[in-house]
């Protein structure tokens, strides 16, 4: 299907604007190689200009254009955009698709997803409001205290590419709700949805300069932005290399940072499930969206008594996901986002082989697909847990397993790393299920499921998967900065001092 990827600039102050040097990234569809547009390139030059520009419109008159007006007023265009996503849902679902190569049907779900976001948190920019002056209890009569809740000024966000248009709507929905003003840079890998949230927050009249969105290479655009020093905080999600980089520039200015950098998350199958149910979830689990999730539970811990059932309805399983480009009819499975991406994800197969791995399906690029970046379904037997493939993340289609006798034994397994994002447990003692919930070092799990995500509750995780929360009340507190005000009512004297007309 051939899709027409629209022609954008910069959007800096409510204006496209070409960027300053004229450079374009090119736009490749995944799924044939094809080279189908191309988005701006914005260097340090362009994002001088964009942050300006969300500083004059936080401060604009006073803040109260924006940053200072009530949370009501700025829900009136939260809701205006959601309701614009909701238009165009099929036609921004066909753009996310052929940009970074994810089924059809399921850019369709992130698009409902984006819409209801964006409701939420003009939910949330109301109730706000009401929340404002909460009063404190104090000990002391003479005294009242009260908390406002401030958005924390011109925030940096910067999102991935595995889901364009909902990972940057996870930001720039809390930012915008509690007042902030922002510049997103989207991935250089897929930044066409983003652009198009631009256009529709022309239409809908959102004040210039509120929400900037700079497309470019991350080394140029995003080194530049977590660098600057009108940014009062960077919310990131991507790689924990990235991470680094963006801590070490927020660093120099002290400002504050959320991360969300990715897992390796284990999922613990007992031996008392149904097989089937847990066969399904496994797959989902870790193939959801070409497996390019920072969530994925691609470490299967799978109990000894049922390992080789269990396995071979696995691989029936994975046998009969189609995997195919993403505008076909029950495509289960796309191509990865990129060549770069293709070729990385092939060589931790190839390396895991070497480290004594085995691969039990797939590893390779299906037969029937002579283009594009593709890779079947993959599942490899692991017996030593120290090597590359079990510990690093591979962001793809790729599931390890490792069996286990215990209880205990496998709550080891699955803390034995230096990721601690998510982590899931399927069994029908629930009793236990509690258990492992408790005992799993992450700051997402799931009971009998895998994936399931809803804007309304807290998002991320911790170790080297990064630290603060998306989604939920967390998000927008991510955005405000809390301020406490205590005012003397006494008509009295503090008294501390004497005054010298008394003397």
């Amino acid at each position: 299907m051939a899709i027409a990827i629209p022609h954008r600039q910069l959007f800096i102050d409510g204006e496209w604007k070409e960027p300053a040097r004229g450079k374009r990234v090119p736009v490749i569809n995944p799924a044939n190689e094809a080279v189908i547009g191309d988005v701006p390139a914005a260097t340090a030059e362009d994002v001088e200009i964009a942050v300006e520009a969300a500083h004059r419109a936080f401060h604009r008159n006073g803040g109260r254009e924006w940053s200072r007006a009530s949370g009501a007023f700025r829900a009136k265009y939260l809701r205006a955009i959601a309701a614009k996503i909701k238009e165009r849902s099929s036609e921004l679902a066909k753009l996310e698709a052929v940009d970074c190569g994810k089924p059809l049907d399921e850019a369709a779900w992130d698009m409902d997803d984006v819409a209801s976001c964006f409701e939420y948190y003009a939910d949330l920019a109301e109730s706000l409001d009401g929340k404002q002056r909460t009063p404190i209890s104090v000990p002391m009569q003479t005294f009242k205290s009260y908390v406002l809740r401030e958005p924390i000024g011109v925030v940096a966000l910067i999102t991935p590419w595995n889901y364009p248009l909902l990972m940057a709507t996870w930001k720039v929905a809390p930012a915008l709700a509690a007042g902030c003003t922002a510049v997103l840079k989207p991935s250089e890998l897929a930044s066409v949805t983003c652009l198009e949230l631009a256009e529709l927050c022309k239409e809908v009249g959102l004040p210039p300069g509120v929400l900037n969105i700079v497309t470019g290479l991350g080394s140029e655009a995003g080194a530049s932005l977590a660098s600057h020093h009108l940014v009062d905080k960077i919310a990131f999600t991507g790689s924990a290399e990235t991470g680094r980089k963006i801590m070490t520039a927020a660093a120099q200015e002290i400002k504050p940072v959320s991360l969300e950098l990715g897992g390796k998350s284990p999922i613990i199958i007992f031996e008392d499930v149904d097989i089937e149910k847990a066969v399904e979830w496994t797959l989902f689990g870790c193939f959801w969206t070409n497996g390019q999730i920072c969530s994925s539970t691609s470490r299967l811990l799978l109990q000894e008594s049922i390992a080789k059932e269990f396995t071979e309805k696995l691989v029936a399983w994975a046998k009969n996901i189609k995997v195919s480009d993403p505008f076909e009819e029950g495509c289960k499975l796309g191509p990865v986002v990129s060549e770069g991406q293709y070729e990385k994800i092939k060589k931790f197969i190839f390396t895991a082989k070497n480290d004594g791995a085995t691969v039990i399906h797939g590893g390779n690029r299906p037969q029937h697909l002579k283009k594009g970046y593709f890779i079947e379904p993959t599942i490899l037997s692991v017996e030593d847990t120290s090597i590359q493939i079990w510990r690093e993340e591979v962001f793809g289609p790729v599931l390890c397993v490792k069996i286990f006798k215990t209880e205990e034994e496998a709550i080891e397994l699955a803390n034995d790393s230096q990721y601690g994002l998510a982590g899931a447990v399927i069994s029908k003692d629930l009793d236990r299920c509690n258990r492992v919930t408790e005992a799993i070092q992450a700051g997402i799990i799931w009971i009998n499921c895998s994936q399931p995500t809803f804007c309304q509750a807290p998002w991320g995780g911790i170790k080297r998967s990064g630290f603060g929360r998306e989604l939920g009340e967390w998000g927008l507190e991510n955005y405000l900065s809390v301020k406490q005000v205590t005012e003397y009512v006494s008509n009295d004297p503090w008294g501390w001092y004497q005054s010298p007309s008394k003397l």
